[in-house]
């Protein structure tokens, strides 16, 4: 056993965030206490980055004028999806895809602005700042569900609007409206699992030795 290993309950804690985590949709109005807020954004603040680039800005939304034209945002771009799905439109109406109006703390994640800047580990792979920022919202998700709270990722919208609301640099980029704050329970299983949108796929489908699609031995 190794000396770096953490405690059995320590280890049980971080497995229990991941399994436990969702991306959920519905909110209690209740506000959430400065000091865990602070907590959060500190833990998403310690991602790893390509680089140590740092590419993350989250920009909180207090206004309600400026929380409502997102929603709107995003509202639209429900439709357009809905539209783009085909025969399974109405079932997609049917799903609750954000709760922007409803949490308590209301963020936009985005990528910081002169990212070309950045080349180390960036030269051939260009959207590690991506992957980086990613890193950064799931620190924040696990962080906030080992406090109890609530965090919904918002991926539908269109960009530059966005961008023109915030007023965000040309060349900065959003990437998702995060929708924070406590709920009255968890849910059991994936929201989308759930409704039956999709199923979990079994991990040994997805795992391959040596070369593309040979099953692991």
């Amino acid at each position: 056993m190794t000396r770096h290993r953490y405690t059995d309950d320590e280890i049980s804690a971080v497995y229990r965030a991941i399994y436990e985590r969702r991306d959920m949709r519905h909110f209690l109005p209740d506000p959430v206490d400065p000091e865990v807020l602070k907590r959060l954004l500190q833990a998403a603040h310690h991602a790893p980055s390509v680089g140590f680039m740092q590419p993350w800005r989250f920009v909180r939304i207090s206004v309600p004028d400026l929380r409502l034209a997102l929603h709107a945002l995003v509202e639209q771009e429900r439709i357009n999806t809905a539209q783009a799905l085909g025969e399974r439109e109405d079932e997609f109406m049917k799903l609750k895809v954000e709760g922007i109006r409803e949490c308590a703390v209301l963020m936009v994640a985005a990528l910081c602005e002169r990212r070309g800047q950045y080349v180390f580990g960036r030269r051939t792979l260009p959207d590690m700042d991506l992957a980086s920022l990613a890193c950064a919202i799931q620190n924040l998700w696990l962080a906030a569900r080992a406090e109890g709270l609530g965090l919904g990722w918002v991926s539908m919208f269109e960009p530059e609007p966005v961008k023109t609301l915030l007023k965000m640099p040309e060349d900065s980029q959003p990437v998702a409206i995060l929708c924070l704050g406590h709920v009255a329970e968890f849910y059991d299983k994936p929201m989308l699992e759930q409704a039956h949108w999709a199923e979990r796929k079994d991990l040994d489908t997805l795992l391959f030795e040596n070369t593309w699609n040979t099953p692991c031995r």
